[in-house]
């Protein structure tokens, strides 16, 4: 149905529509966000775990505090999953949450803003305080119809707030970012920005060095706020590991580690991050008309970093699976070190069995997504940690 309708409403049609549902939301509210002071959080990776370290951040500095990401829903300390399959949800979703935020007594509220989000207007009536920008690098090309088109739209964000903006200096299209008017602007990055010039020495839980310019993001975020730079830096480094991030969820007889990369950027810093003598990676691209031209490049990437690579289903939605994968395999050369096993499930039992003391299993795509789309509209109960312990579990007990 959605899929006809994105065909035969007219685009501007369908722009107003959005429009409206999201002013719809704000009114029926009461327009929450202009109790709060609201960041915005957008880029193409880090984002989820930016709003974790911001939310960590201001509880810490004794505030009420609320988040919005694609892992979950929290409000100060309860939280709930976000099972919606929808980074930044529209149908009032977002201004109920405010509401809700406002509520409890919050004073700041966190939310992740992805580019369908802009450009379906769902960033509107909300008053955000503050900007935050994680890094850019092709994603949802398709949808925007070009690269130029998707910066544009995170660009958007920063166009519409006046007040705060921190940007990774260290991020080549940060110079773009850069040129929209602020009241104040933040840099940071581990070459260039403004936090450099501050003594911070950071020890963050969290594998990967990418975790530590999502860290630098937050604290950037926190020290614009008046939070002292000591507070900032105690709470990133509390964070023992976020769900779906680089989450290790066995650490004998081998690793298992579960991460929700899904662009070739993404993936390569993912594989970069570990040394272990061999590594068996659990591989898929969405379909659905996804940012097809990715495929390939995420086949040549895992075949550069894993010594075995196990090719399956991540969400193919009405798209068939084997053309999937087989657009995955064409980026590979190697072709003996590659396996299509199209149940996700079976493939990432094939991953632990194969796997040896030292080894590291590695499933990206999913992350701690609680749904598989696949044909007809249809959503499977997932979740790859859950199923990775299962058929760990099998194993040892055989």
């Amino acid at each position: 149905m959605k899929e006809l309708i994105k065909r035969f409403i007219p685009p501007f049609l369908l722009s107003w529509y959005h429009y409206l549902l999201v002013f719809s939301g704000a009114l029926v509210y009461g327009f929450p966000s202009r109790k709060l002071i609201v960041i915005g959080v957008t880029g193409t990776k880090g984002k989820s775990t930016v709003v974790e370290f911001c939310h960590q951040i201001f509880l810490e500095a004794g505030f009420k505090v609320a988040s919005l990401s694609s892992i979950r829903f929290k409000i100060n300390n309860a939280e709930k999953p976000n099972n919606l399959k929808m980074t930044m949800p529209g149908r009032l979703k977002i201004q109920k949450f405010l509401k809700e935020a406002v509520v409890s007594g919050c004073k700041f509220a966190i939310l992740e803003v992805t580019s369908e989000g802009i450009i379906q207007h769902r960033h509107r009536f909300i008053n955000f305080n503050t900007a935050v920008f994680t890094n850019l690098s092709p994603e949802h090309i398709e949808r925007h119809g070009g690269f130029e088109n998707y910066k544009k739209a995170k660009g958007r964000l920063f166009q519409a707030v006046k007040g705060v903006h921190i940007i990774n200096r260290d991020d080549k299209y940060s110079d773009y970012f850069m040129q929209f008017s602020a009241r104040k602007k933040y840099t940071y990055g581990l070459e260039q920005g403004d936090i450099n010039n501050r003594a911070l020495e950071l020890k963050i839980k969290l594998l990967g060095s990418f975790n530590t310019y999502n860290a630098l993001a937050a604290i950037s975020a926190g020290v614009s706020q008046g939070i002292n730079l000591g507070v900032c830096k105690k709470a990133v480094e509390k964070i023992e590991g976020l769900p779906g991030r680089m989450e290790v969820v066995a650490e004998r007889p081998f690793r298992i580690i579960v991460d929700y990369a899904h662009v070739p950027d993404a993936l390569e810093k993912v594989y970069k991050s570990f040394e272990f003598s061999r590594k068996i990676c659990v591989l898929g691209s969405a379909g659905g008309g996804r940012d097809k031209w990715k495929r390939p490049k995420m086949g040549e990437i895992a075949e550069n970093h894993c010594q075995e690579i196990i090719l399956t289903n991540e969400d193919p939605y009405d798209e068939d699976p084997e053309k999937i994968t087989q657009e995955i395999i064409s980026g590979i050369k190697d072709k003996k070190k590659v396996r299509i096993i199209l149940d996700r499930r079976e493939a990432i039992r094939e991953a632990i069995t194969s796997a040896m003391i030292g080894d590291a299993v590695l499933t990206t795509g999913k992350g701690c997504e609680p749904w598989m789309c696949v044909k007809g509209g249809k959503k499977i109960p997932w979740d790859d940690r859950k199923i990775a312990k299962e058929e760990l579990s099998k194993l040892l007990n055989s």
